[in-house]
């Protein structure tokens, strides 16, 4: 018996039969027989990446193996993303944004664009690991040290505070890069510390008392080949050099200020949902994935050598414990990127 079809049940059949033949012309990888993810699922998540690339994309396949969210990165650096997200407004494309340091997460929330982080990823990280306002959450932390020659300088020699690196006797002794968001995070916690009047007089003796380089590897092999004596860093520098061949960090040894000092200052690296995302869940989902126990160990075995700050995850043992670390206490909610920019544009270093 001849069948008979409705207009729309034609017009149906028709585009069905044009996708099939253009799917059996495309190079595109057969259908997985498995079912089909929701649509947000199969959308995915994209991610503004200031974190290290070989990093977040250990945490981006594994919680893809785990939840089939496909996620695109897009990666740049604190600064240069944050700012991006700020200007892209509520029309920006990312769901999420990491970061390596607090301030840009700063500058994002001022602004107004992150959601709450859920509940349950809140509780798995400290308080101390996190910015007050829970807009956004810690994902990793660094610490501040001063590497030093040990050719050069004995224990005793060490500055006892980062502020006596202003003084006259350390004049042409030592380096950074003033440059990077990495310092740049130091001298926020440093402003937030001491003052405006205080962080900026020690900007103004810095320009004189110190040498600039462009990253703080090509500082820390500056105080390794002996062109200075120390320089101001993040520990894992010295960490993943020494776990590779060790040649830019044979004659160095790191110094912790501890005591409460701004040179003590550990930098806690952020994430946080964007609240103009279309993909709330996915986004959050993914939050609460590299900060659970699957996450954070990534952050243990791997080769980042950056601390881990969530769900009791302890750190990789070559590393000096967080806990022991003596570092101030600083809400990473009010660290200020654009005051700095001005306080180290004012003193001459940008």
């Amino acid at each position: 018996m001849k069948q008979y079809f409705k207009p729309a049940a034609a017009l149906a059949a028709a585009t069905a039969a044009v996708l099939a033949l253009s799917a059996c012309g495309s190079s595109a990888p057969a259908t997985s027989t498995s079912p089909a993810p929701s649509s947000a699922s199969a959308e995915g998540i994209t991610v503004y990446n200031a974190q290290h690339e070989s990093l977040t994309q250990a945490w981006v396949d594994a919680f893809t193996k785990e939840t089939g969210i496909k996620v695109t990165l897009r990666n740049g650096d604190d600064t240069e993303l944050g700012n991006q997200i700020k200007a892209e407004g509520k029309n920006s494309p990312a769901d999420v944004f990491l970061t390596e340091n607090s301030p840009a997460m700063a500058l994002v929330e001022n602004a107004g664009l992150f959601a709450d982080v859920d509940k349950d990823t809140v509780a798995q990280v400290p308080a101390e690991y996190r910015p007050s306002t829970n807009k956004w959450t810690g994902i990793a932390a660094r610490s501040t040290v001063f590497a030093y020659n040990t050719t050069k300088l004995t224990e005793d020699q060490l500055p006892k505070s980062i502020m006596d690196l202003a003084t006259d006797s350390w004049k042409g002794r030592w380096a950074a890069s003033p440059s990077g968001a990495d310092f740049q995070a130091i001298v926020s916690a440093m402003l937030e510390l001491k003052g405006e009047d205080a962080t900026l007089s020690w900007l103004k003796s810095m320009k004189e008392n110190s040498k600039a380089y462009k990253g703080n590897s090509t500082a820390m092999k500056a105080v390794n080949a002996g062109e200075v004596e120390g320089a101001i860093i993040y520990h894992y520098y010295y960490f993943g050099d020494q776990a590779k061949t060790g040649e830019n960090s044979k004659n160095v040894a790191l110094h912790y200020f501890k005591n409460q000092d701004p040179g003590a200052f550990v930098s806690i690296s952020g994430g946080g949902v964007l609240a103009s995302s279309n993909h709330q869940s996915e986004a959050q989902q993914f939050l609460k994935f590299i900060t659970g126990k699957a996450g954070q160990d990534v952050l243990r075995t791997g080769e980042s050598f950056e601390y881990p700050v969530g769900s009791g995850v302890e750190a990789n043992p070559k590393l000096t414990p967080l806990k022991d670390l003596q570092a101030p206490k600083v809400d990473p909610a009010k660290l200020n990127s654009p005051k700095v920019s001005e306080l180290m544009t004012a003193a001459g270093l940008l």
